[in-house]
């Protein structure tokens, strides 16, 4: 029955698309993956709401983090079942992989990943591990716009745009917060989008956020109520705070990637590794048991008039109304947090850095204000640097600013903070782009030259093959030869440039015809000429495994036209500048989404 009514529904879109302009396809369709993607959003949050809820209820009675210890144990060893045994040994984690589909496989998401990021996230975070749903809520998003338009038979750029509106629509849901889900997908993952391209994915994020408004318990949500009245006279401590975030962004990015290849590292049967690392996760989370799950409950405590309750059923519980305990059990998390979310995710469990940069950012704020208040130097307003700091983190880890400071605004009902939202975002942004060139998503697939980054050309240059682009029907010459070889070999053909070789095809120098051309129209200098004398050494070499970008960056040293091609350390082709420029052109065509 519900197949039947599936079937039905499938043939009413292929209908509407008959029916309709590609242009107002993309419309319906942006809804419907809008739909999807908060359905999505309602399913996570809402199972790891509950589990919360369960392991605060006993810990009440414990008066000890116990549950909170054991349930992230069960929750990584879960997930790596389900990888093992459901999805057959593999799962990709971390929004990179959706810049990667877009620059190496043309927009196609693996149907999979339309529910394997929901149940692994859900067993892992929903369980407590250390990490939070936002990733996999866009990974999700992203393949319900992949395959949607797949099974409609989009064009590239429509698939690139469903795959925006997935994203869109999960983080609007996520935070019933739909401009800031408009920005992060713009921002993060579509570098490159004209103005009419805006329309389709804000209708996903409206309709995302919608669904959720409608759908989910509004408690299940990060928002904030309360906030204090911006004064000016603080902006000297919000620039410090900006410095500070970004600092400690720089810090989280690099040490969640040590933490991330020392896992990578061990040679543990994958079951031995996710007890190994969750045994050491629920260590942490005994001590400092607000570091359990996704924290935003914590970071709500952290934001109202009693922080205190942070220590209550923790081994610290009898200082909760020392501001000199809370404050060093505030400055522990924040620096733990990093390993906590590693350790997640390297030993087996799924999820994201989207939440634990909230976390962190909340935390980091606290700090700082609640360290300054306590000494005496000034009287901060706590709530107000506890918010601003989420966004000082998000921004530094992601470079994200525009989508920080929306983020934050919206979930804080109102736009009362933008002024210190866009201080602390922009020097927090400036200051991790000074030390991380690439965002924590970005720099592990940057570094191998398959990933989006912030420039533009790059990112176009990634997606040419260097392979694809070589012309190896150049005809060649042997360096004995005089210059009538030379001479019949240019009236034959429209080459402008030669490689000579020698029988065992090393390449030994080339000729450009502008570097001969008085000596072939003088017979005597053609007959008693070798091509050896004439030719000159390559001025760069290109190997097939090179990069567009690496290709372009020795074009541009060089100052030739052509440029020799070696393979295997002999002599395989010529690339030409204008058909790698003509290459380049064809695909930002195409990749420019309108």
């Amino acid at each position: 029955m519900f197949r039947k009514l599936i079937y039905k529904f499938e043939q009413l879109i292929v209908w509407a698309q008959s029916k309709l302009t590609n242009k107002q396809f993309i419309f319906l369709s942006s809804v419907l993956v809008g739909i999807s993607a908060a359905l999505a959003v309602i399913v996570l949050k809402t199972f790891a709401h509950w589990v919360f809820l369960f392991a605060t209820s006993v810990n009440g009675i414990l008066k000890l983090s116990f549950i909170n210890s054991l349930l992230p144990v069960i929750g990584i060893l879960l997930t790596v079942f389900v990888v093992k045994r459901v999805l057959g040994g593999t799962l990709e984690k971390g929004t990179s992989q959706i810049l990667y589909a877009v620059a190496k496989k043309a927009s196609i998401i693996p149907r999979k990943q339309m529910y394997a990021q929901i149940v692994t996230s859900s067993l892992t975070v929903g369980l407590g591990g250390s990490a939070g749903l936002e990733s996999p809520i866009v990974i999700t998003g992203a393949a319900f716009g992949s395959n949607y338009a797949q099974k409609y038979k989009l064009r590239y750029k429509d698939r690139t745009l469903l795959i925006g509106c997935g994203v869109a629509a999960g983080i609007a849901a996520a935070f019933n917060a739909p401009i800031a889900g408009v920005l992060f997908a713009i921002e993060v993952l579509l570098v490159d989008v004209s103005i009419s391209a805006f329309t389709p994915i804000m209708i996903a994020a409206a309709t995302g956020a919608l669904v959720s408004v409608v759908a989910l318990d509004e408690t299940i949500l990060l928002s904030f109520k309360q906030q204090q009245t911006f004064n000016y006279h603080n902006i000297p401590y919000y620039i410090l705070l900006g410095v500070f975030t970004g600092l400690i962004s720089v810090y989280y990015s690099r040490n969640l990637q040590k933490v991330e290849h020392f896992f990578a590292r061990i040679r543990f049967q994958p079951y031995k590794k996710a007890l190994f690392g969750a045994s050491i996760l629920a260590v942490i989370i005994f001590i400092f048991p607000t570091l359990f799950g996704e924290g935003y409950e914590s970071i709500k405590t952290l934001s109202e008039s009693d922080p205190g309750k942070l220590l209550e059923n923790t081994l610290f519980s009898d200082f909760r109304n020392n501001s000199w305990a809370l404050l060093l059990f505030v400055g522990c998390t924040m620096m733990l947090k990093v390993f906590a979310t590693g350790i997640t995710m390297g030993s087996g469990g799924n999820g994201g850095n989207f939440a634990p940069a909230l976390f962190l950012g909340s935390y980091v704020g606290f700090f700082f204000s609640k360290l300054l208040n306590v000494v005496g130097l000034t009287k901060l307003p706590i709530s107000n640097f506890t918010m601003v700091g989420m966004a000082g983190i998000l921004s530094g880890l992601f470079h994200a600013p525009l989508t920080a400071i929306f983020l934050i605004a919206e979930i804080t009902g109102g736009y009362d903070l933008m002024i210190p939202l866009m201080i602390v975002s922009s020097i927090s942004f400036a200051i991790s782009k000074r030390f991380e060139k690439h965002s924590l998503d970005v720099k592990n697939l940057a570094r191998k030259g398959n990933a989006f980054t912030s420039n533009k050309d790059s990112n176009i240059l990634s997606t040419i093959e260097t392979e694809k682009i070589i012309q190896t029907d150049y005809l060649t010459i042997l360096p004995e030869e005089n210059l009538e070889k030379l001479v019949d070999l240019i009236s034959h053909s429209n080459q402008v440039v030669f490689a000579v070789i020698n029988a065992q095809k090393q390449l030994l120098g080339v000729i450009h015809f502008n570097d001969v051309r008085e000596i072939i129209f003088s017979n005597f200098k053609v007959k008693y000429t070798s091509v050896k004398e004439v030719m000159s050494e390559p001025k760069e070499i290109i190997y097939p495994m090179d990069s567009m970008e690496t290709v372009m960056n020795k074009f541009e040293t060089s100052k030739v036209a052509f440029l020799p091609v070696l393979k295997n350390g002999k002599y395989y082709g010529f690339i030409s500048k204008s058909i790698a420029l003509e290459a380049y052109r064809s695909k930002l065509k195409s990749m420019t989404i309108d």
